[in-house]
Protein backbone atom coordinates (compact mmCIF):
# COMPACT_ATOMS: atom_id res chain seq x y z
CA UNK A 1 0.00 0.00 0.00
CA UNK A 2 1.29 3.44 -0.72
CA UNK A 3 3.16 5.76 1.79
CA UNK A 4 2.64 9.31 1.85
CA UNK A 5 6.36 10.92 3.21
CA UNK A 6 5.81 13.31 5.75
CA UNK A 7 8.65 15.32 6.56
CA UNK A 8 7.63 17.66 9.49
CA UNK A 9 7.13 13.84 11.31
CA UNK A 10 9.42 11.50 10.37
CA UNK A 11 8.29 8.13 10.38
CA UNK A 12 10.13 4.13 10.13
CA UNK A 13 7.18 3.00 8.60
CA UNK A 14 8.35 0.37 5.72
CA UNK A 15 11.56 0.73 6.59
CA UNK A 16 11.76 -1.39 10.10
CA UNK A 17 14.20 -4.17 8.79
CA UNK A 18 16.79 -1.90 8.27
CA UNK A 19 20.08 -1.31 10.75
CA UNK A 20 19.67 2.38 10.13
CA UNK A 21 15.81 2.49 10.02
CA UNK A 22 16.16 6.16 11.76
CA UNK A 23 18.50 7.37 9.87
CA UNK A 24 16.87 5.84 6.13
CA UNK A 25 13.42 7.57 7.48
CA UNK A 26 15.48 10.54 7.83
CA UNK A 27 17.01 10.72 4.53
CA UNK A 28 13.53 9.67 2.67
CA UNK A 29 12.01 12.64 4.81
CA UNK A 30 14.68 14.87 3.47
CA UNK A 31 13.41 13.62 0.01
CA UNK A 32 10.36 14.78 0.68
CA UNK A 33 10.61 17.88 1.78
CA UNK A 34 12.94 18.60 -1.32
CA UNK A 35 9.71 17.18 -3.65
CA UNK A 36 7.20 19.15 -1.96
CA UNK A 37 9.28 22.85 -1.47
CA UNK A 38 10.73 22.57 -5.22
CA UNK A 39 7.38 21.13 -7.38
CA UNK A 40 5.10 20.69 -4.80
CA UNK A 41 4.94 16.81 -5.28
CA UNK A 42 3.71 14.49 -2.40
CA UNK A 43 6.58 11.74 -2.17
CA UNK A 44 4.53 8.50 -1.99
CA UNK A 45 6.83 5.48 -1.84
CA UNK A 46 5.19 1.52 -2.04
CA UNK A 47 6.80 -1.57 -0.51
CA UNK A 48 9.37 -3.01 -3.23
CA UNK A 49 6.67 -5.84 -3.95
CA UNK A 50 4.51 -3.52 -5.18
CA UNK A 51 6.95 -1.49 -6.92
CA UNK A 52 8.91 -4.13 -9.24
CA UNK A 53 8.65 -2.52 -12.04
CA UNK A 54 10.68 0.37 -10.71
CA UNK A 55 13.02 -1.12 -9.27
CA UNK A 56 14.09 -3.67 -12.61
CA UNK A 57 14.18 -0.32 -14.03
CA UNK A 58 16.30 1.24 -11.78
CA UNK A 59 18.26 -1.92 -11.14
CA UNK A 60 19.00 -2.08 -15.39
CA UNK A 61 20.15 1.45 -15.64
CA UNK A 62 22.89 0.63 -12.65
CA UNK A 63 23.69 -3.00 -14.60
CA UNK A 64 23.86 -1.14 -18.04
CA UNK A 65 25.70 1.67 -17.24
CA UNK A 66 28.27 0.50 -14.15
CA UNK A 67 27.73 -3.43 -14.34
CA UNK A 68 26.72 -2.76 -10.97
CA UNK A 69 24.75 -4.90 -8.80
CA UNK A 70 23.27 -3.70 -5.49
CA UNK A 71 23.50 -6.56 -2.79
CA UNK A 72 20.67 -4.85 -0.19
CA UNK A 73 17.32 -5.78 -0.38
CA UNK A 74 14.83 -2.73 -1.69
CA UNK A 75 12.24 -1.99 0.87
CA UNK A 76 10.42 0.49 -0.73
CA UNK A 77 10.65 2.54 -4.12
CA UNK A 78 8.45 5.30 -5.62
CA UNK A 79 8.61 6.86 -9.45
CA UNK A 80 7.02 10.17 -10.68
CA UNK A 81 7.54 12.66 -12.86
CA UNK A 82 8.19 16.53 -12.27
CA UNK A 83 7.96 18.74 -15.08
CA UNK A 84 9.99 17.27 -17.85
CA UNK A 85 11.97 14.80 -15.23
CA UNK A 86 10.93 11.00 -14.75
CA UNK A 87 12.21 10.18 -10.93
CA UNK A 88 12.90 6.67 -9.37
CA UNK A 89 14.48 6.07 -5.77
CA UNK A 90 14.68 2.62 -4.49
CA UNK A 91 15.32 2.73 -1.03
CA UNK A 92 17.14 -0.57 1.00
CA UNK A 93 17.30 -2.43 3.83
CA UNK A 94 21.43 -1.56 4.69
CA UNK A 95 19.86 2.25 4.61
CA UNK A 96 21.16 3.23 1.08
CA UNK A 97 18.94 4.92 -1.49
CA UNK A 98 19.47 4.78 -5.37
CA UNK A 99 18.01 7.69 -6.98
CA UNK A 100 17.39 7.95 -11.16
CA UNK A 101 16.64 11.40 -12.51
CA UNK A 102 16.52 10.96 -16.38
CA UNK A 103 14.88 13.88 -18.43
CA UNK A 104 11.98 12.84 -20.95
CA UNK A 105 12.47 15.82 -23.64
CA UNK A 106 15.60 14.65 -24.71
CA UNK A 107 18.03 17.31 -22.99
CA UNK A 108 21.17 15.35 -21.29
CA UNK A 109 19.89 15.57 -17.18
CA UNK A 110 20.48 12.02 -16.83
CA UNK A 111 22.12 10.56 -13.81
CA UNK A 112 21.84 8.24 -11.25
CA UNK A 113 22.08 9.25 -7.28
CA UNK A 114 23.58 7.13 -4.25
CA UNK A 115 23.15 8.83 -0.86
CA UNK A 116 24.18 6.69 2.33
CA UNK A 117 21.86 6.85 5.49
CA UNK A 118 23.77 8.36 8.77
CA UNK A 119 26.20 5.74 10.37
CA UNK A 120 26.03 3.07 7.20
CA UNK A 121 29.22 1.91 5.51
CA UNK A 122 29.93 2.52 2.39
CA UNK A 123 28.59 -1.41 0.32
CA UNK A 124 31.51 -3.21 -1.06
CA UNK A 125 29.38 -2.60 -4.62
CA UNK A 126 30.33 1.17 -4.55
CA UNK A 127 33.40 1.32 -2.38
CA UNK A 128 35.98 1.37 -4.81
CA UNK A 129 34.15 3.27 -7.52
CA UNK A 130 32.92 6.19 -6.05
CA UNK A 131 34.10 9.32 -4.31
CA UNK A 132 31.13 10.18 -1.76
CA UNK A 133 30.85 13.75 -0.57
CA UNK A 134 29.15 15.04 2.84
CA UNK A 135 25.91 17.39 3.78
CA UNK A 136 24.50 18.23 6.46
CA UNK A 137 20.32 17.44 6.40
CA UNK A 138 18.31 18.63 9.85
CA UNK A 139 16.09 15.02 9.15
CA UNK A 140 19.20 13.15 8.49
CA UNK A 141 21.96 14.23 9.86
CA UNK A 142 24.92 13.74 7.76
CA UNK A 143 24.50 12.52 3.91
CA UNK A 144 27.12 10.98 2.05
CA UNK A 145 26.47 10.97 -1.53
CA UNK A 146 27.64 10.09 -5.05
CA UNK A 147 26.65 10.11 -8.44
CA UNK A 148 26.94 8.83 -12.32
CA UNK A 149 26.24 10.63 -15.73
CA UNK A 150 23.84 8.09 -17.43
CA UNK A 151 24.70 7.98 -21.18
CA UNK A 152 22.67 5.69 -22.68
CA UNK A 153 18.60 5.79 -23.50
CA UNK A 154 16.16 3.90 -20.86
Amino acid sequence: MPYTVEFDTVSTAGLESSPHADALAGLRANEARYFKNKYDHEFTVAPAGDAEETIEWVHRILKEERDLVIASRPLEATAFQVENLRIAYVFYESGLSVNVMYSVDGSDKRAVGFKLSDGMEIPAELETRFKFARQRSKLAGTIRGSYFIIKNEY
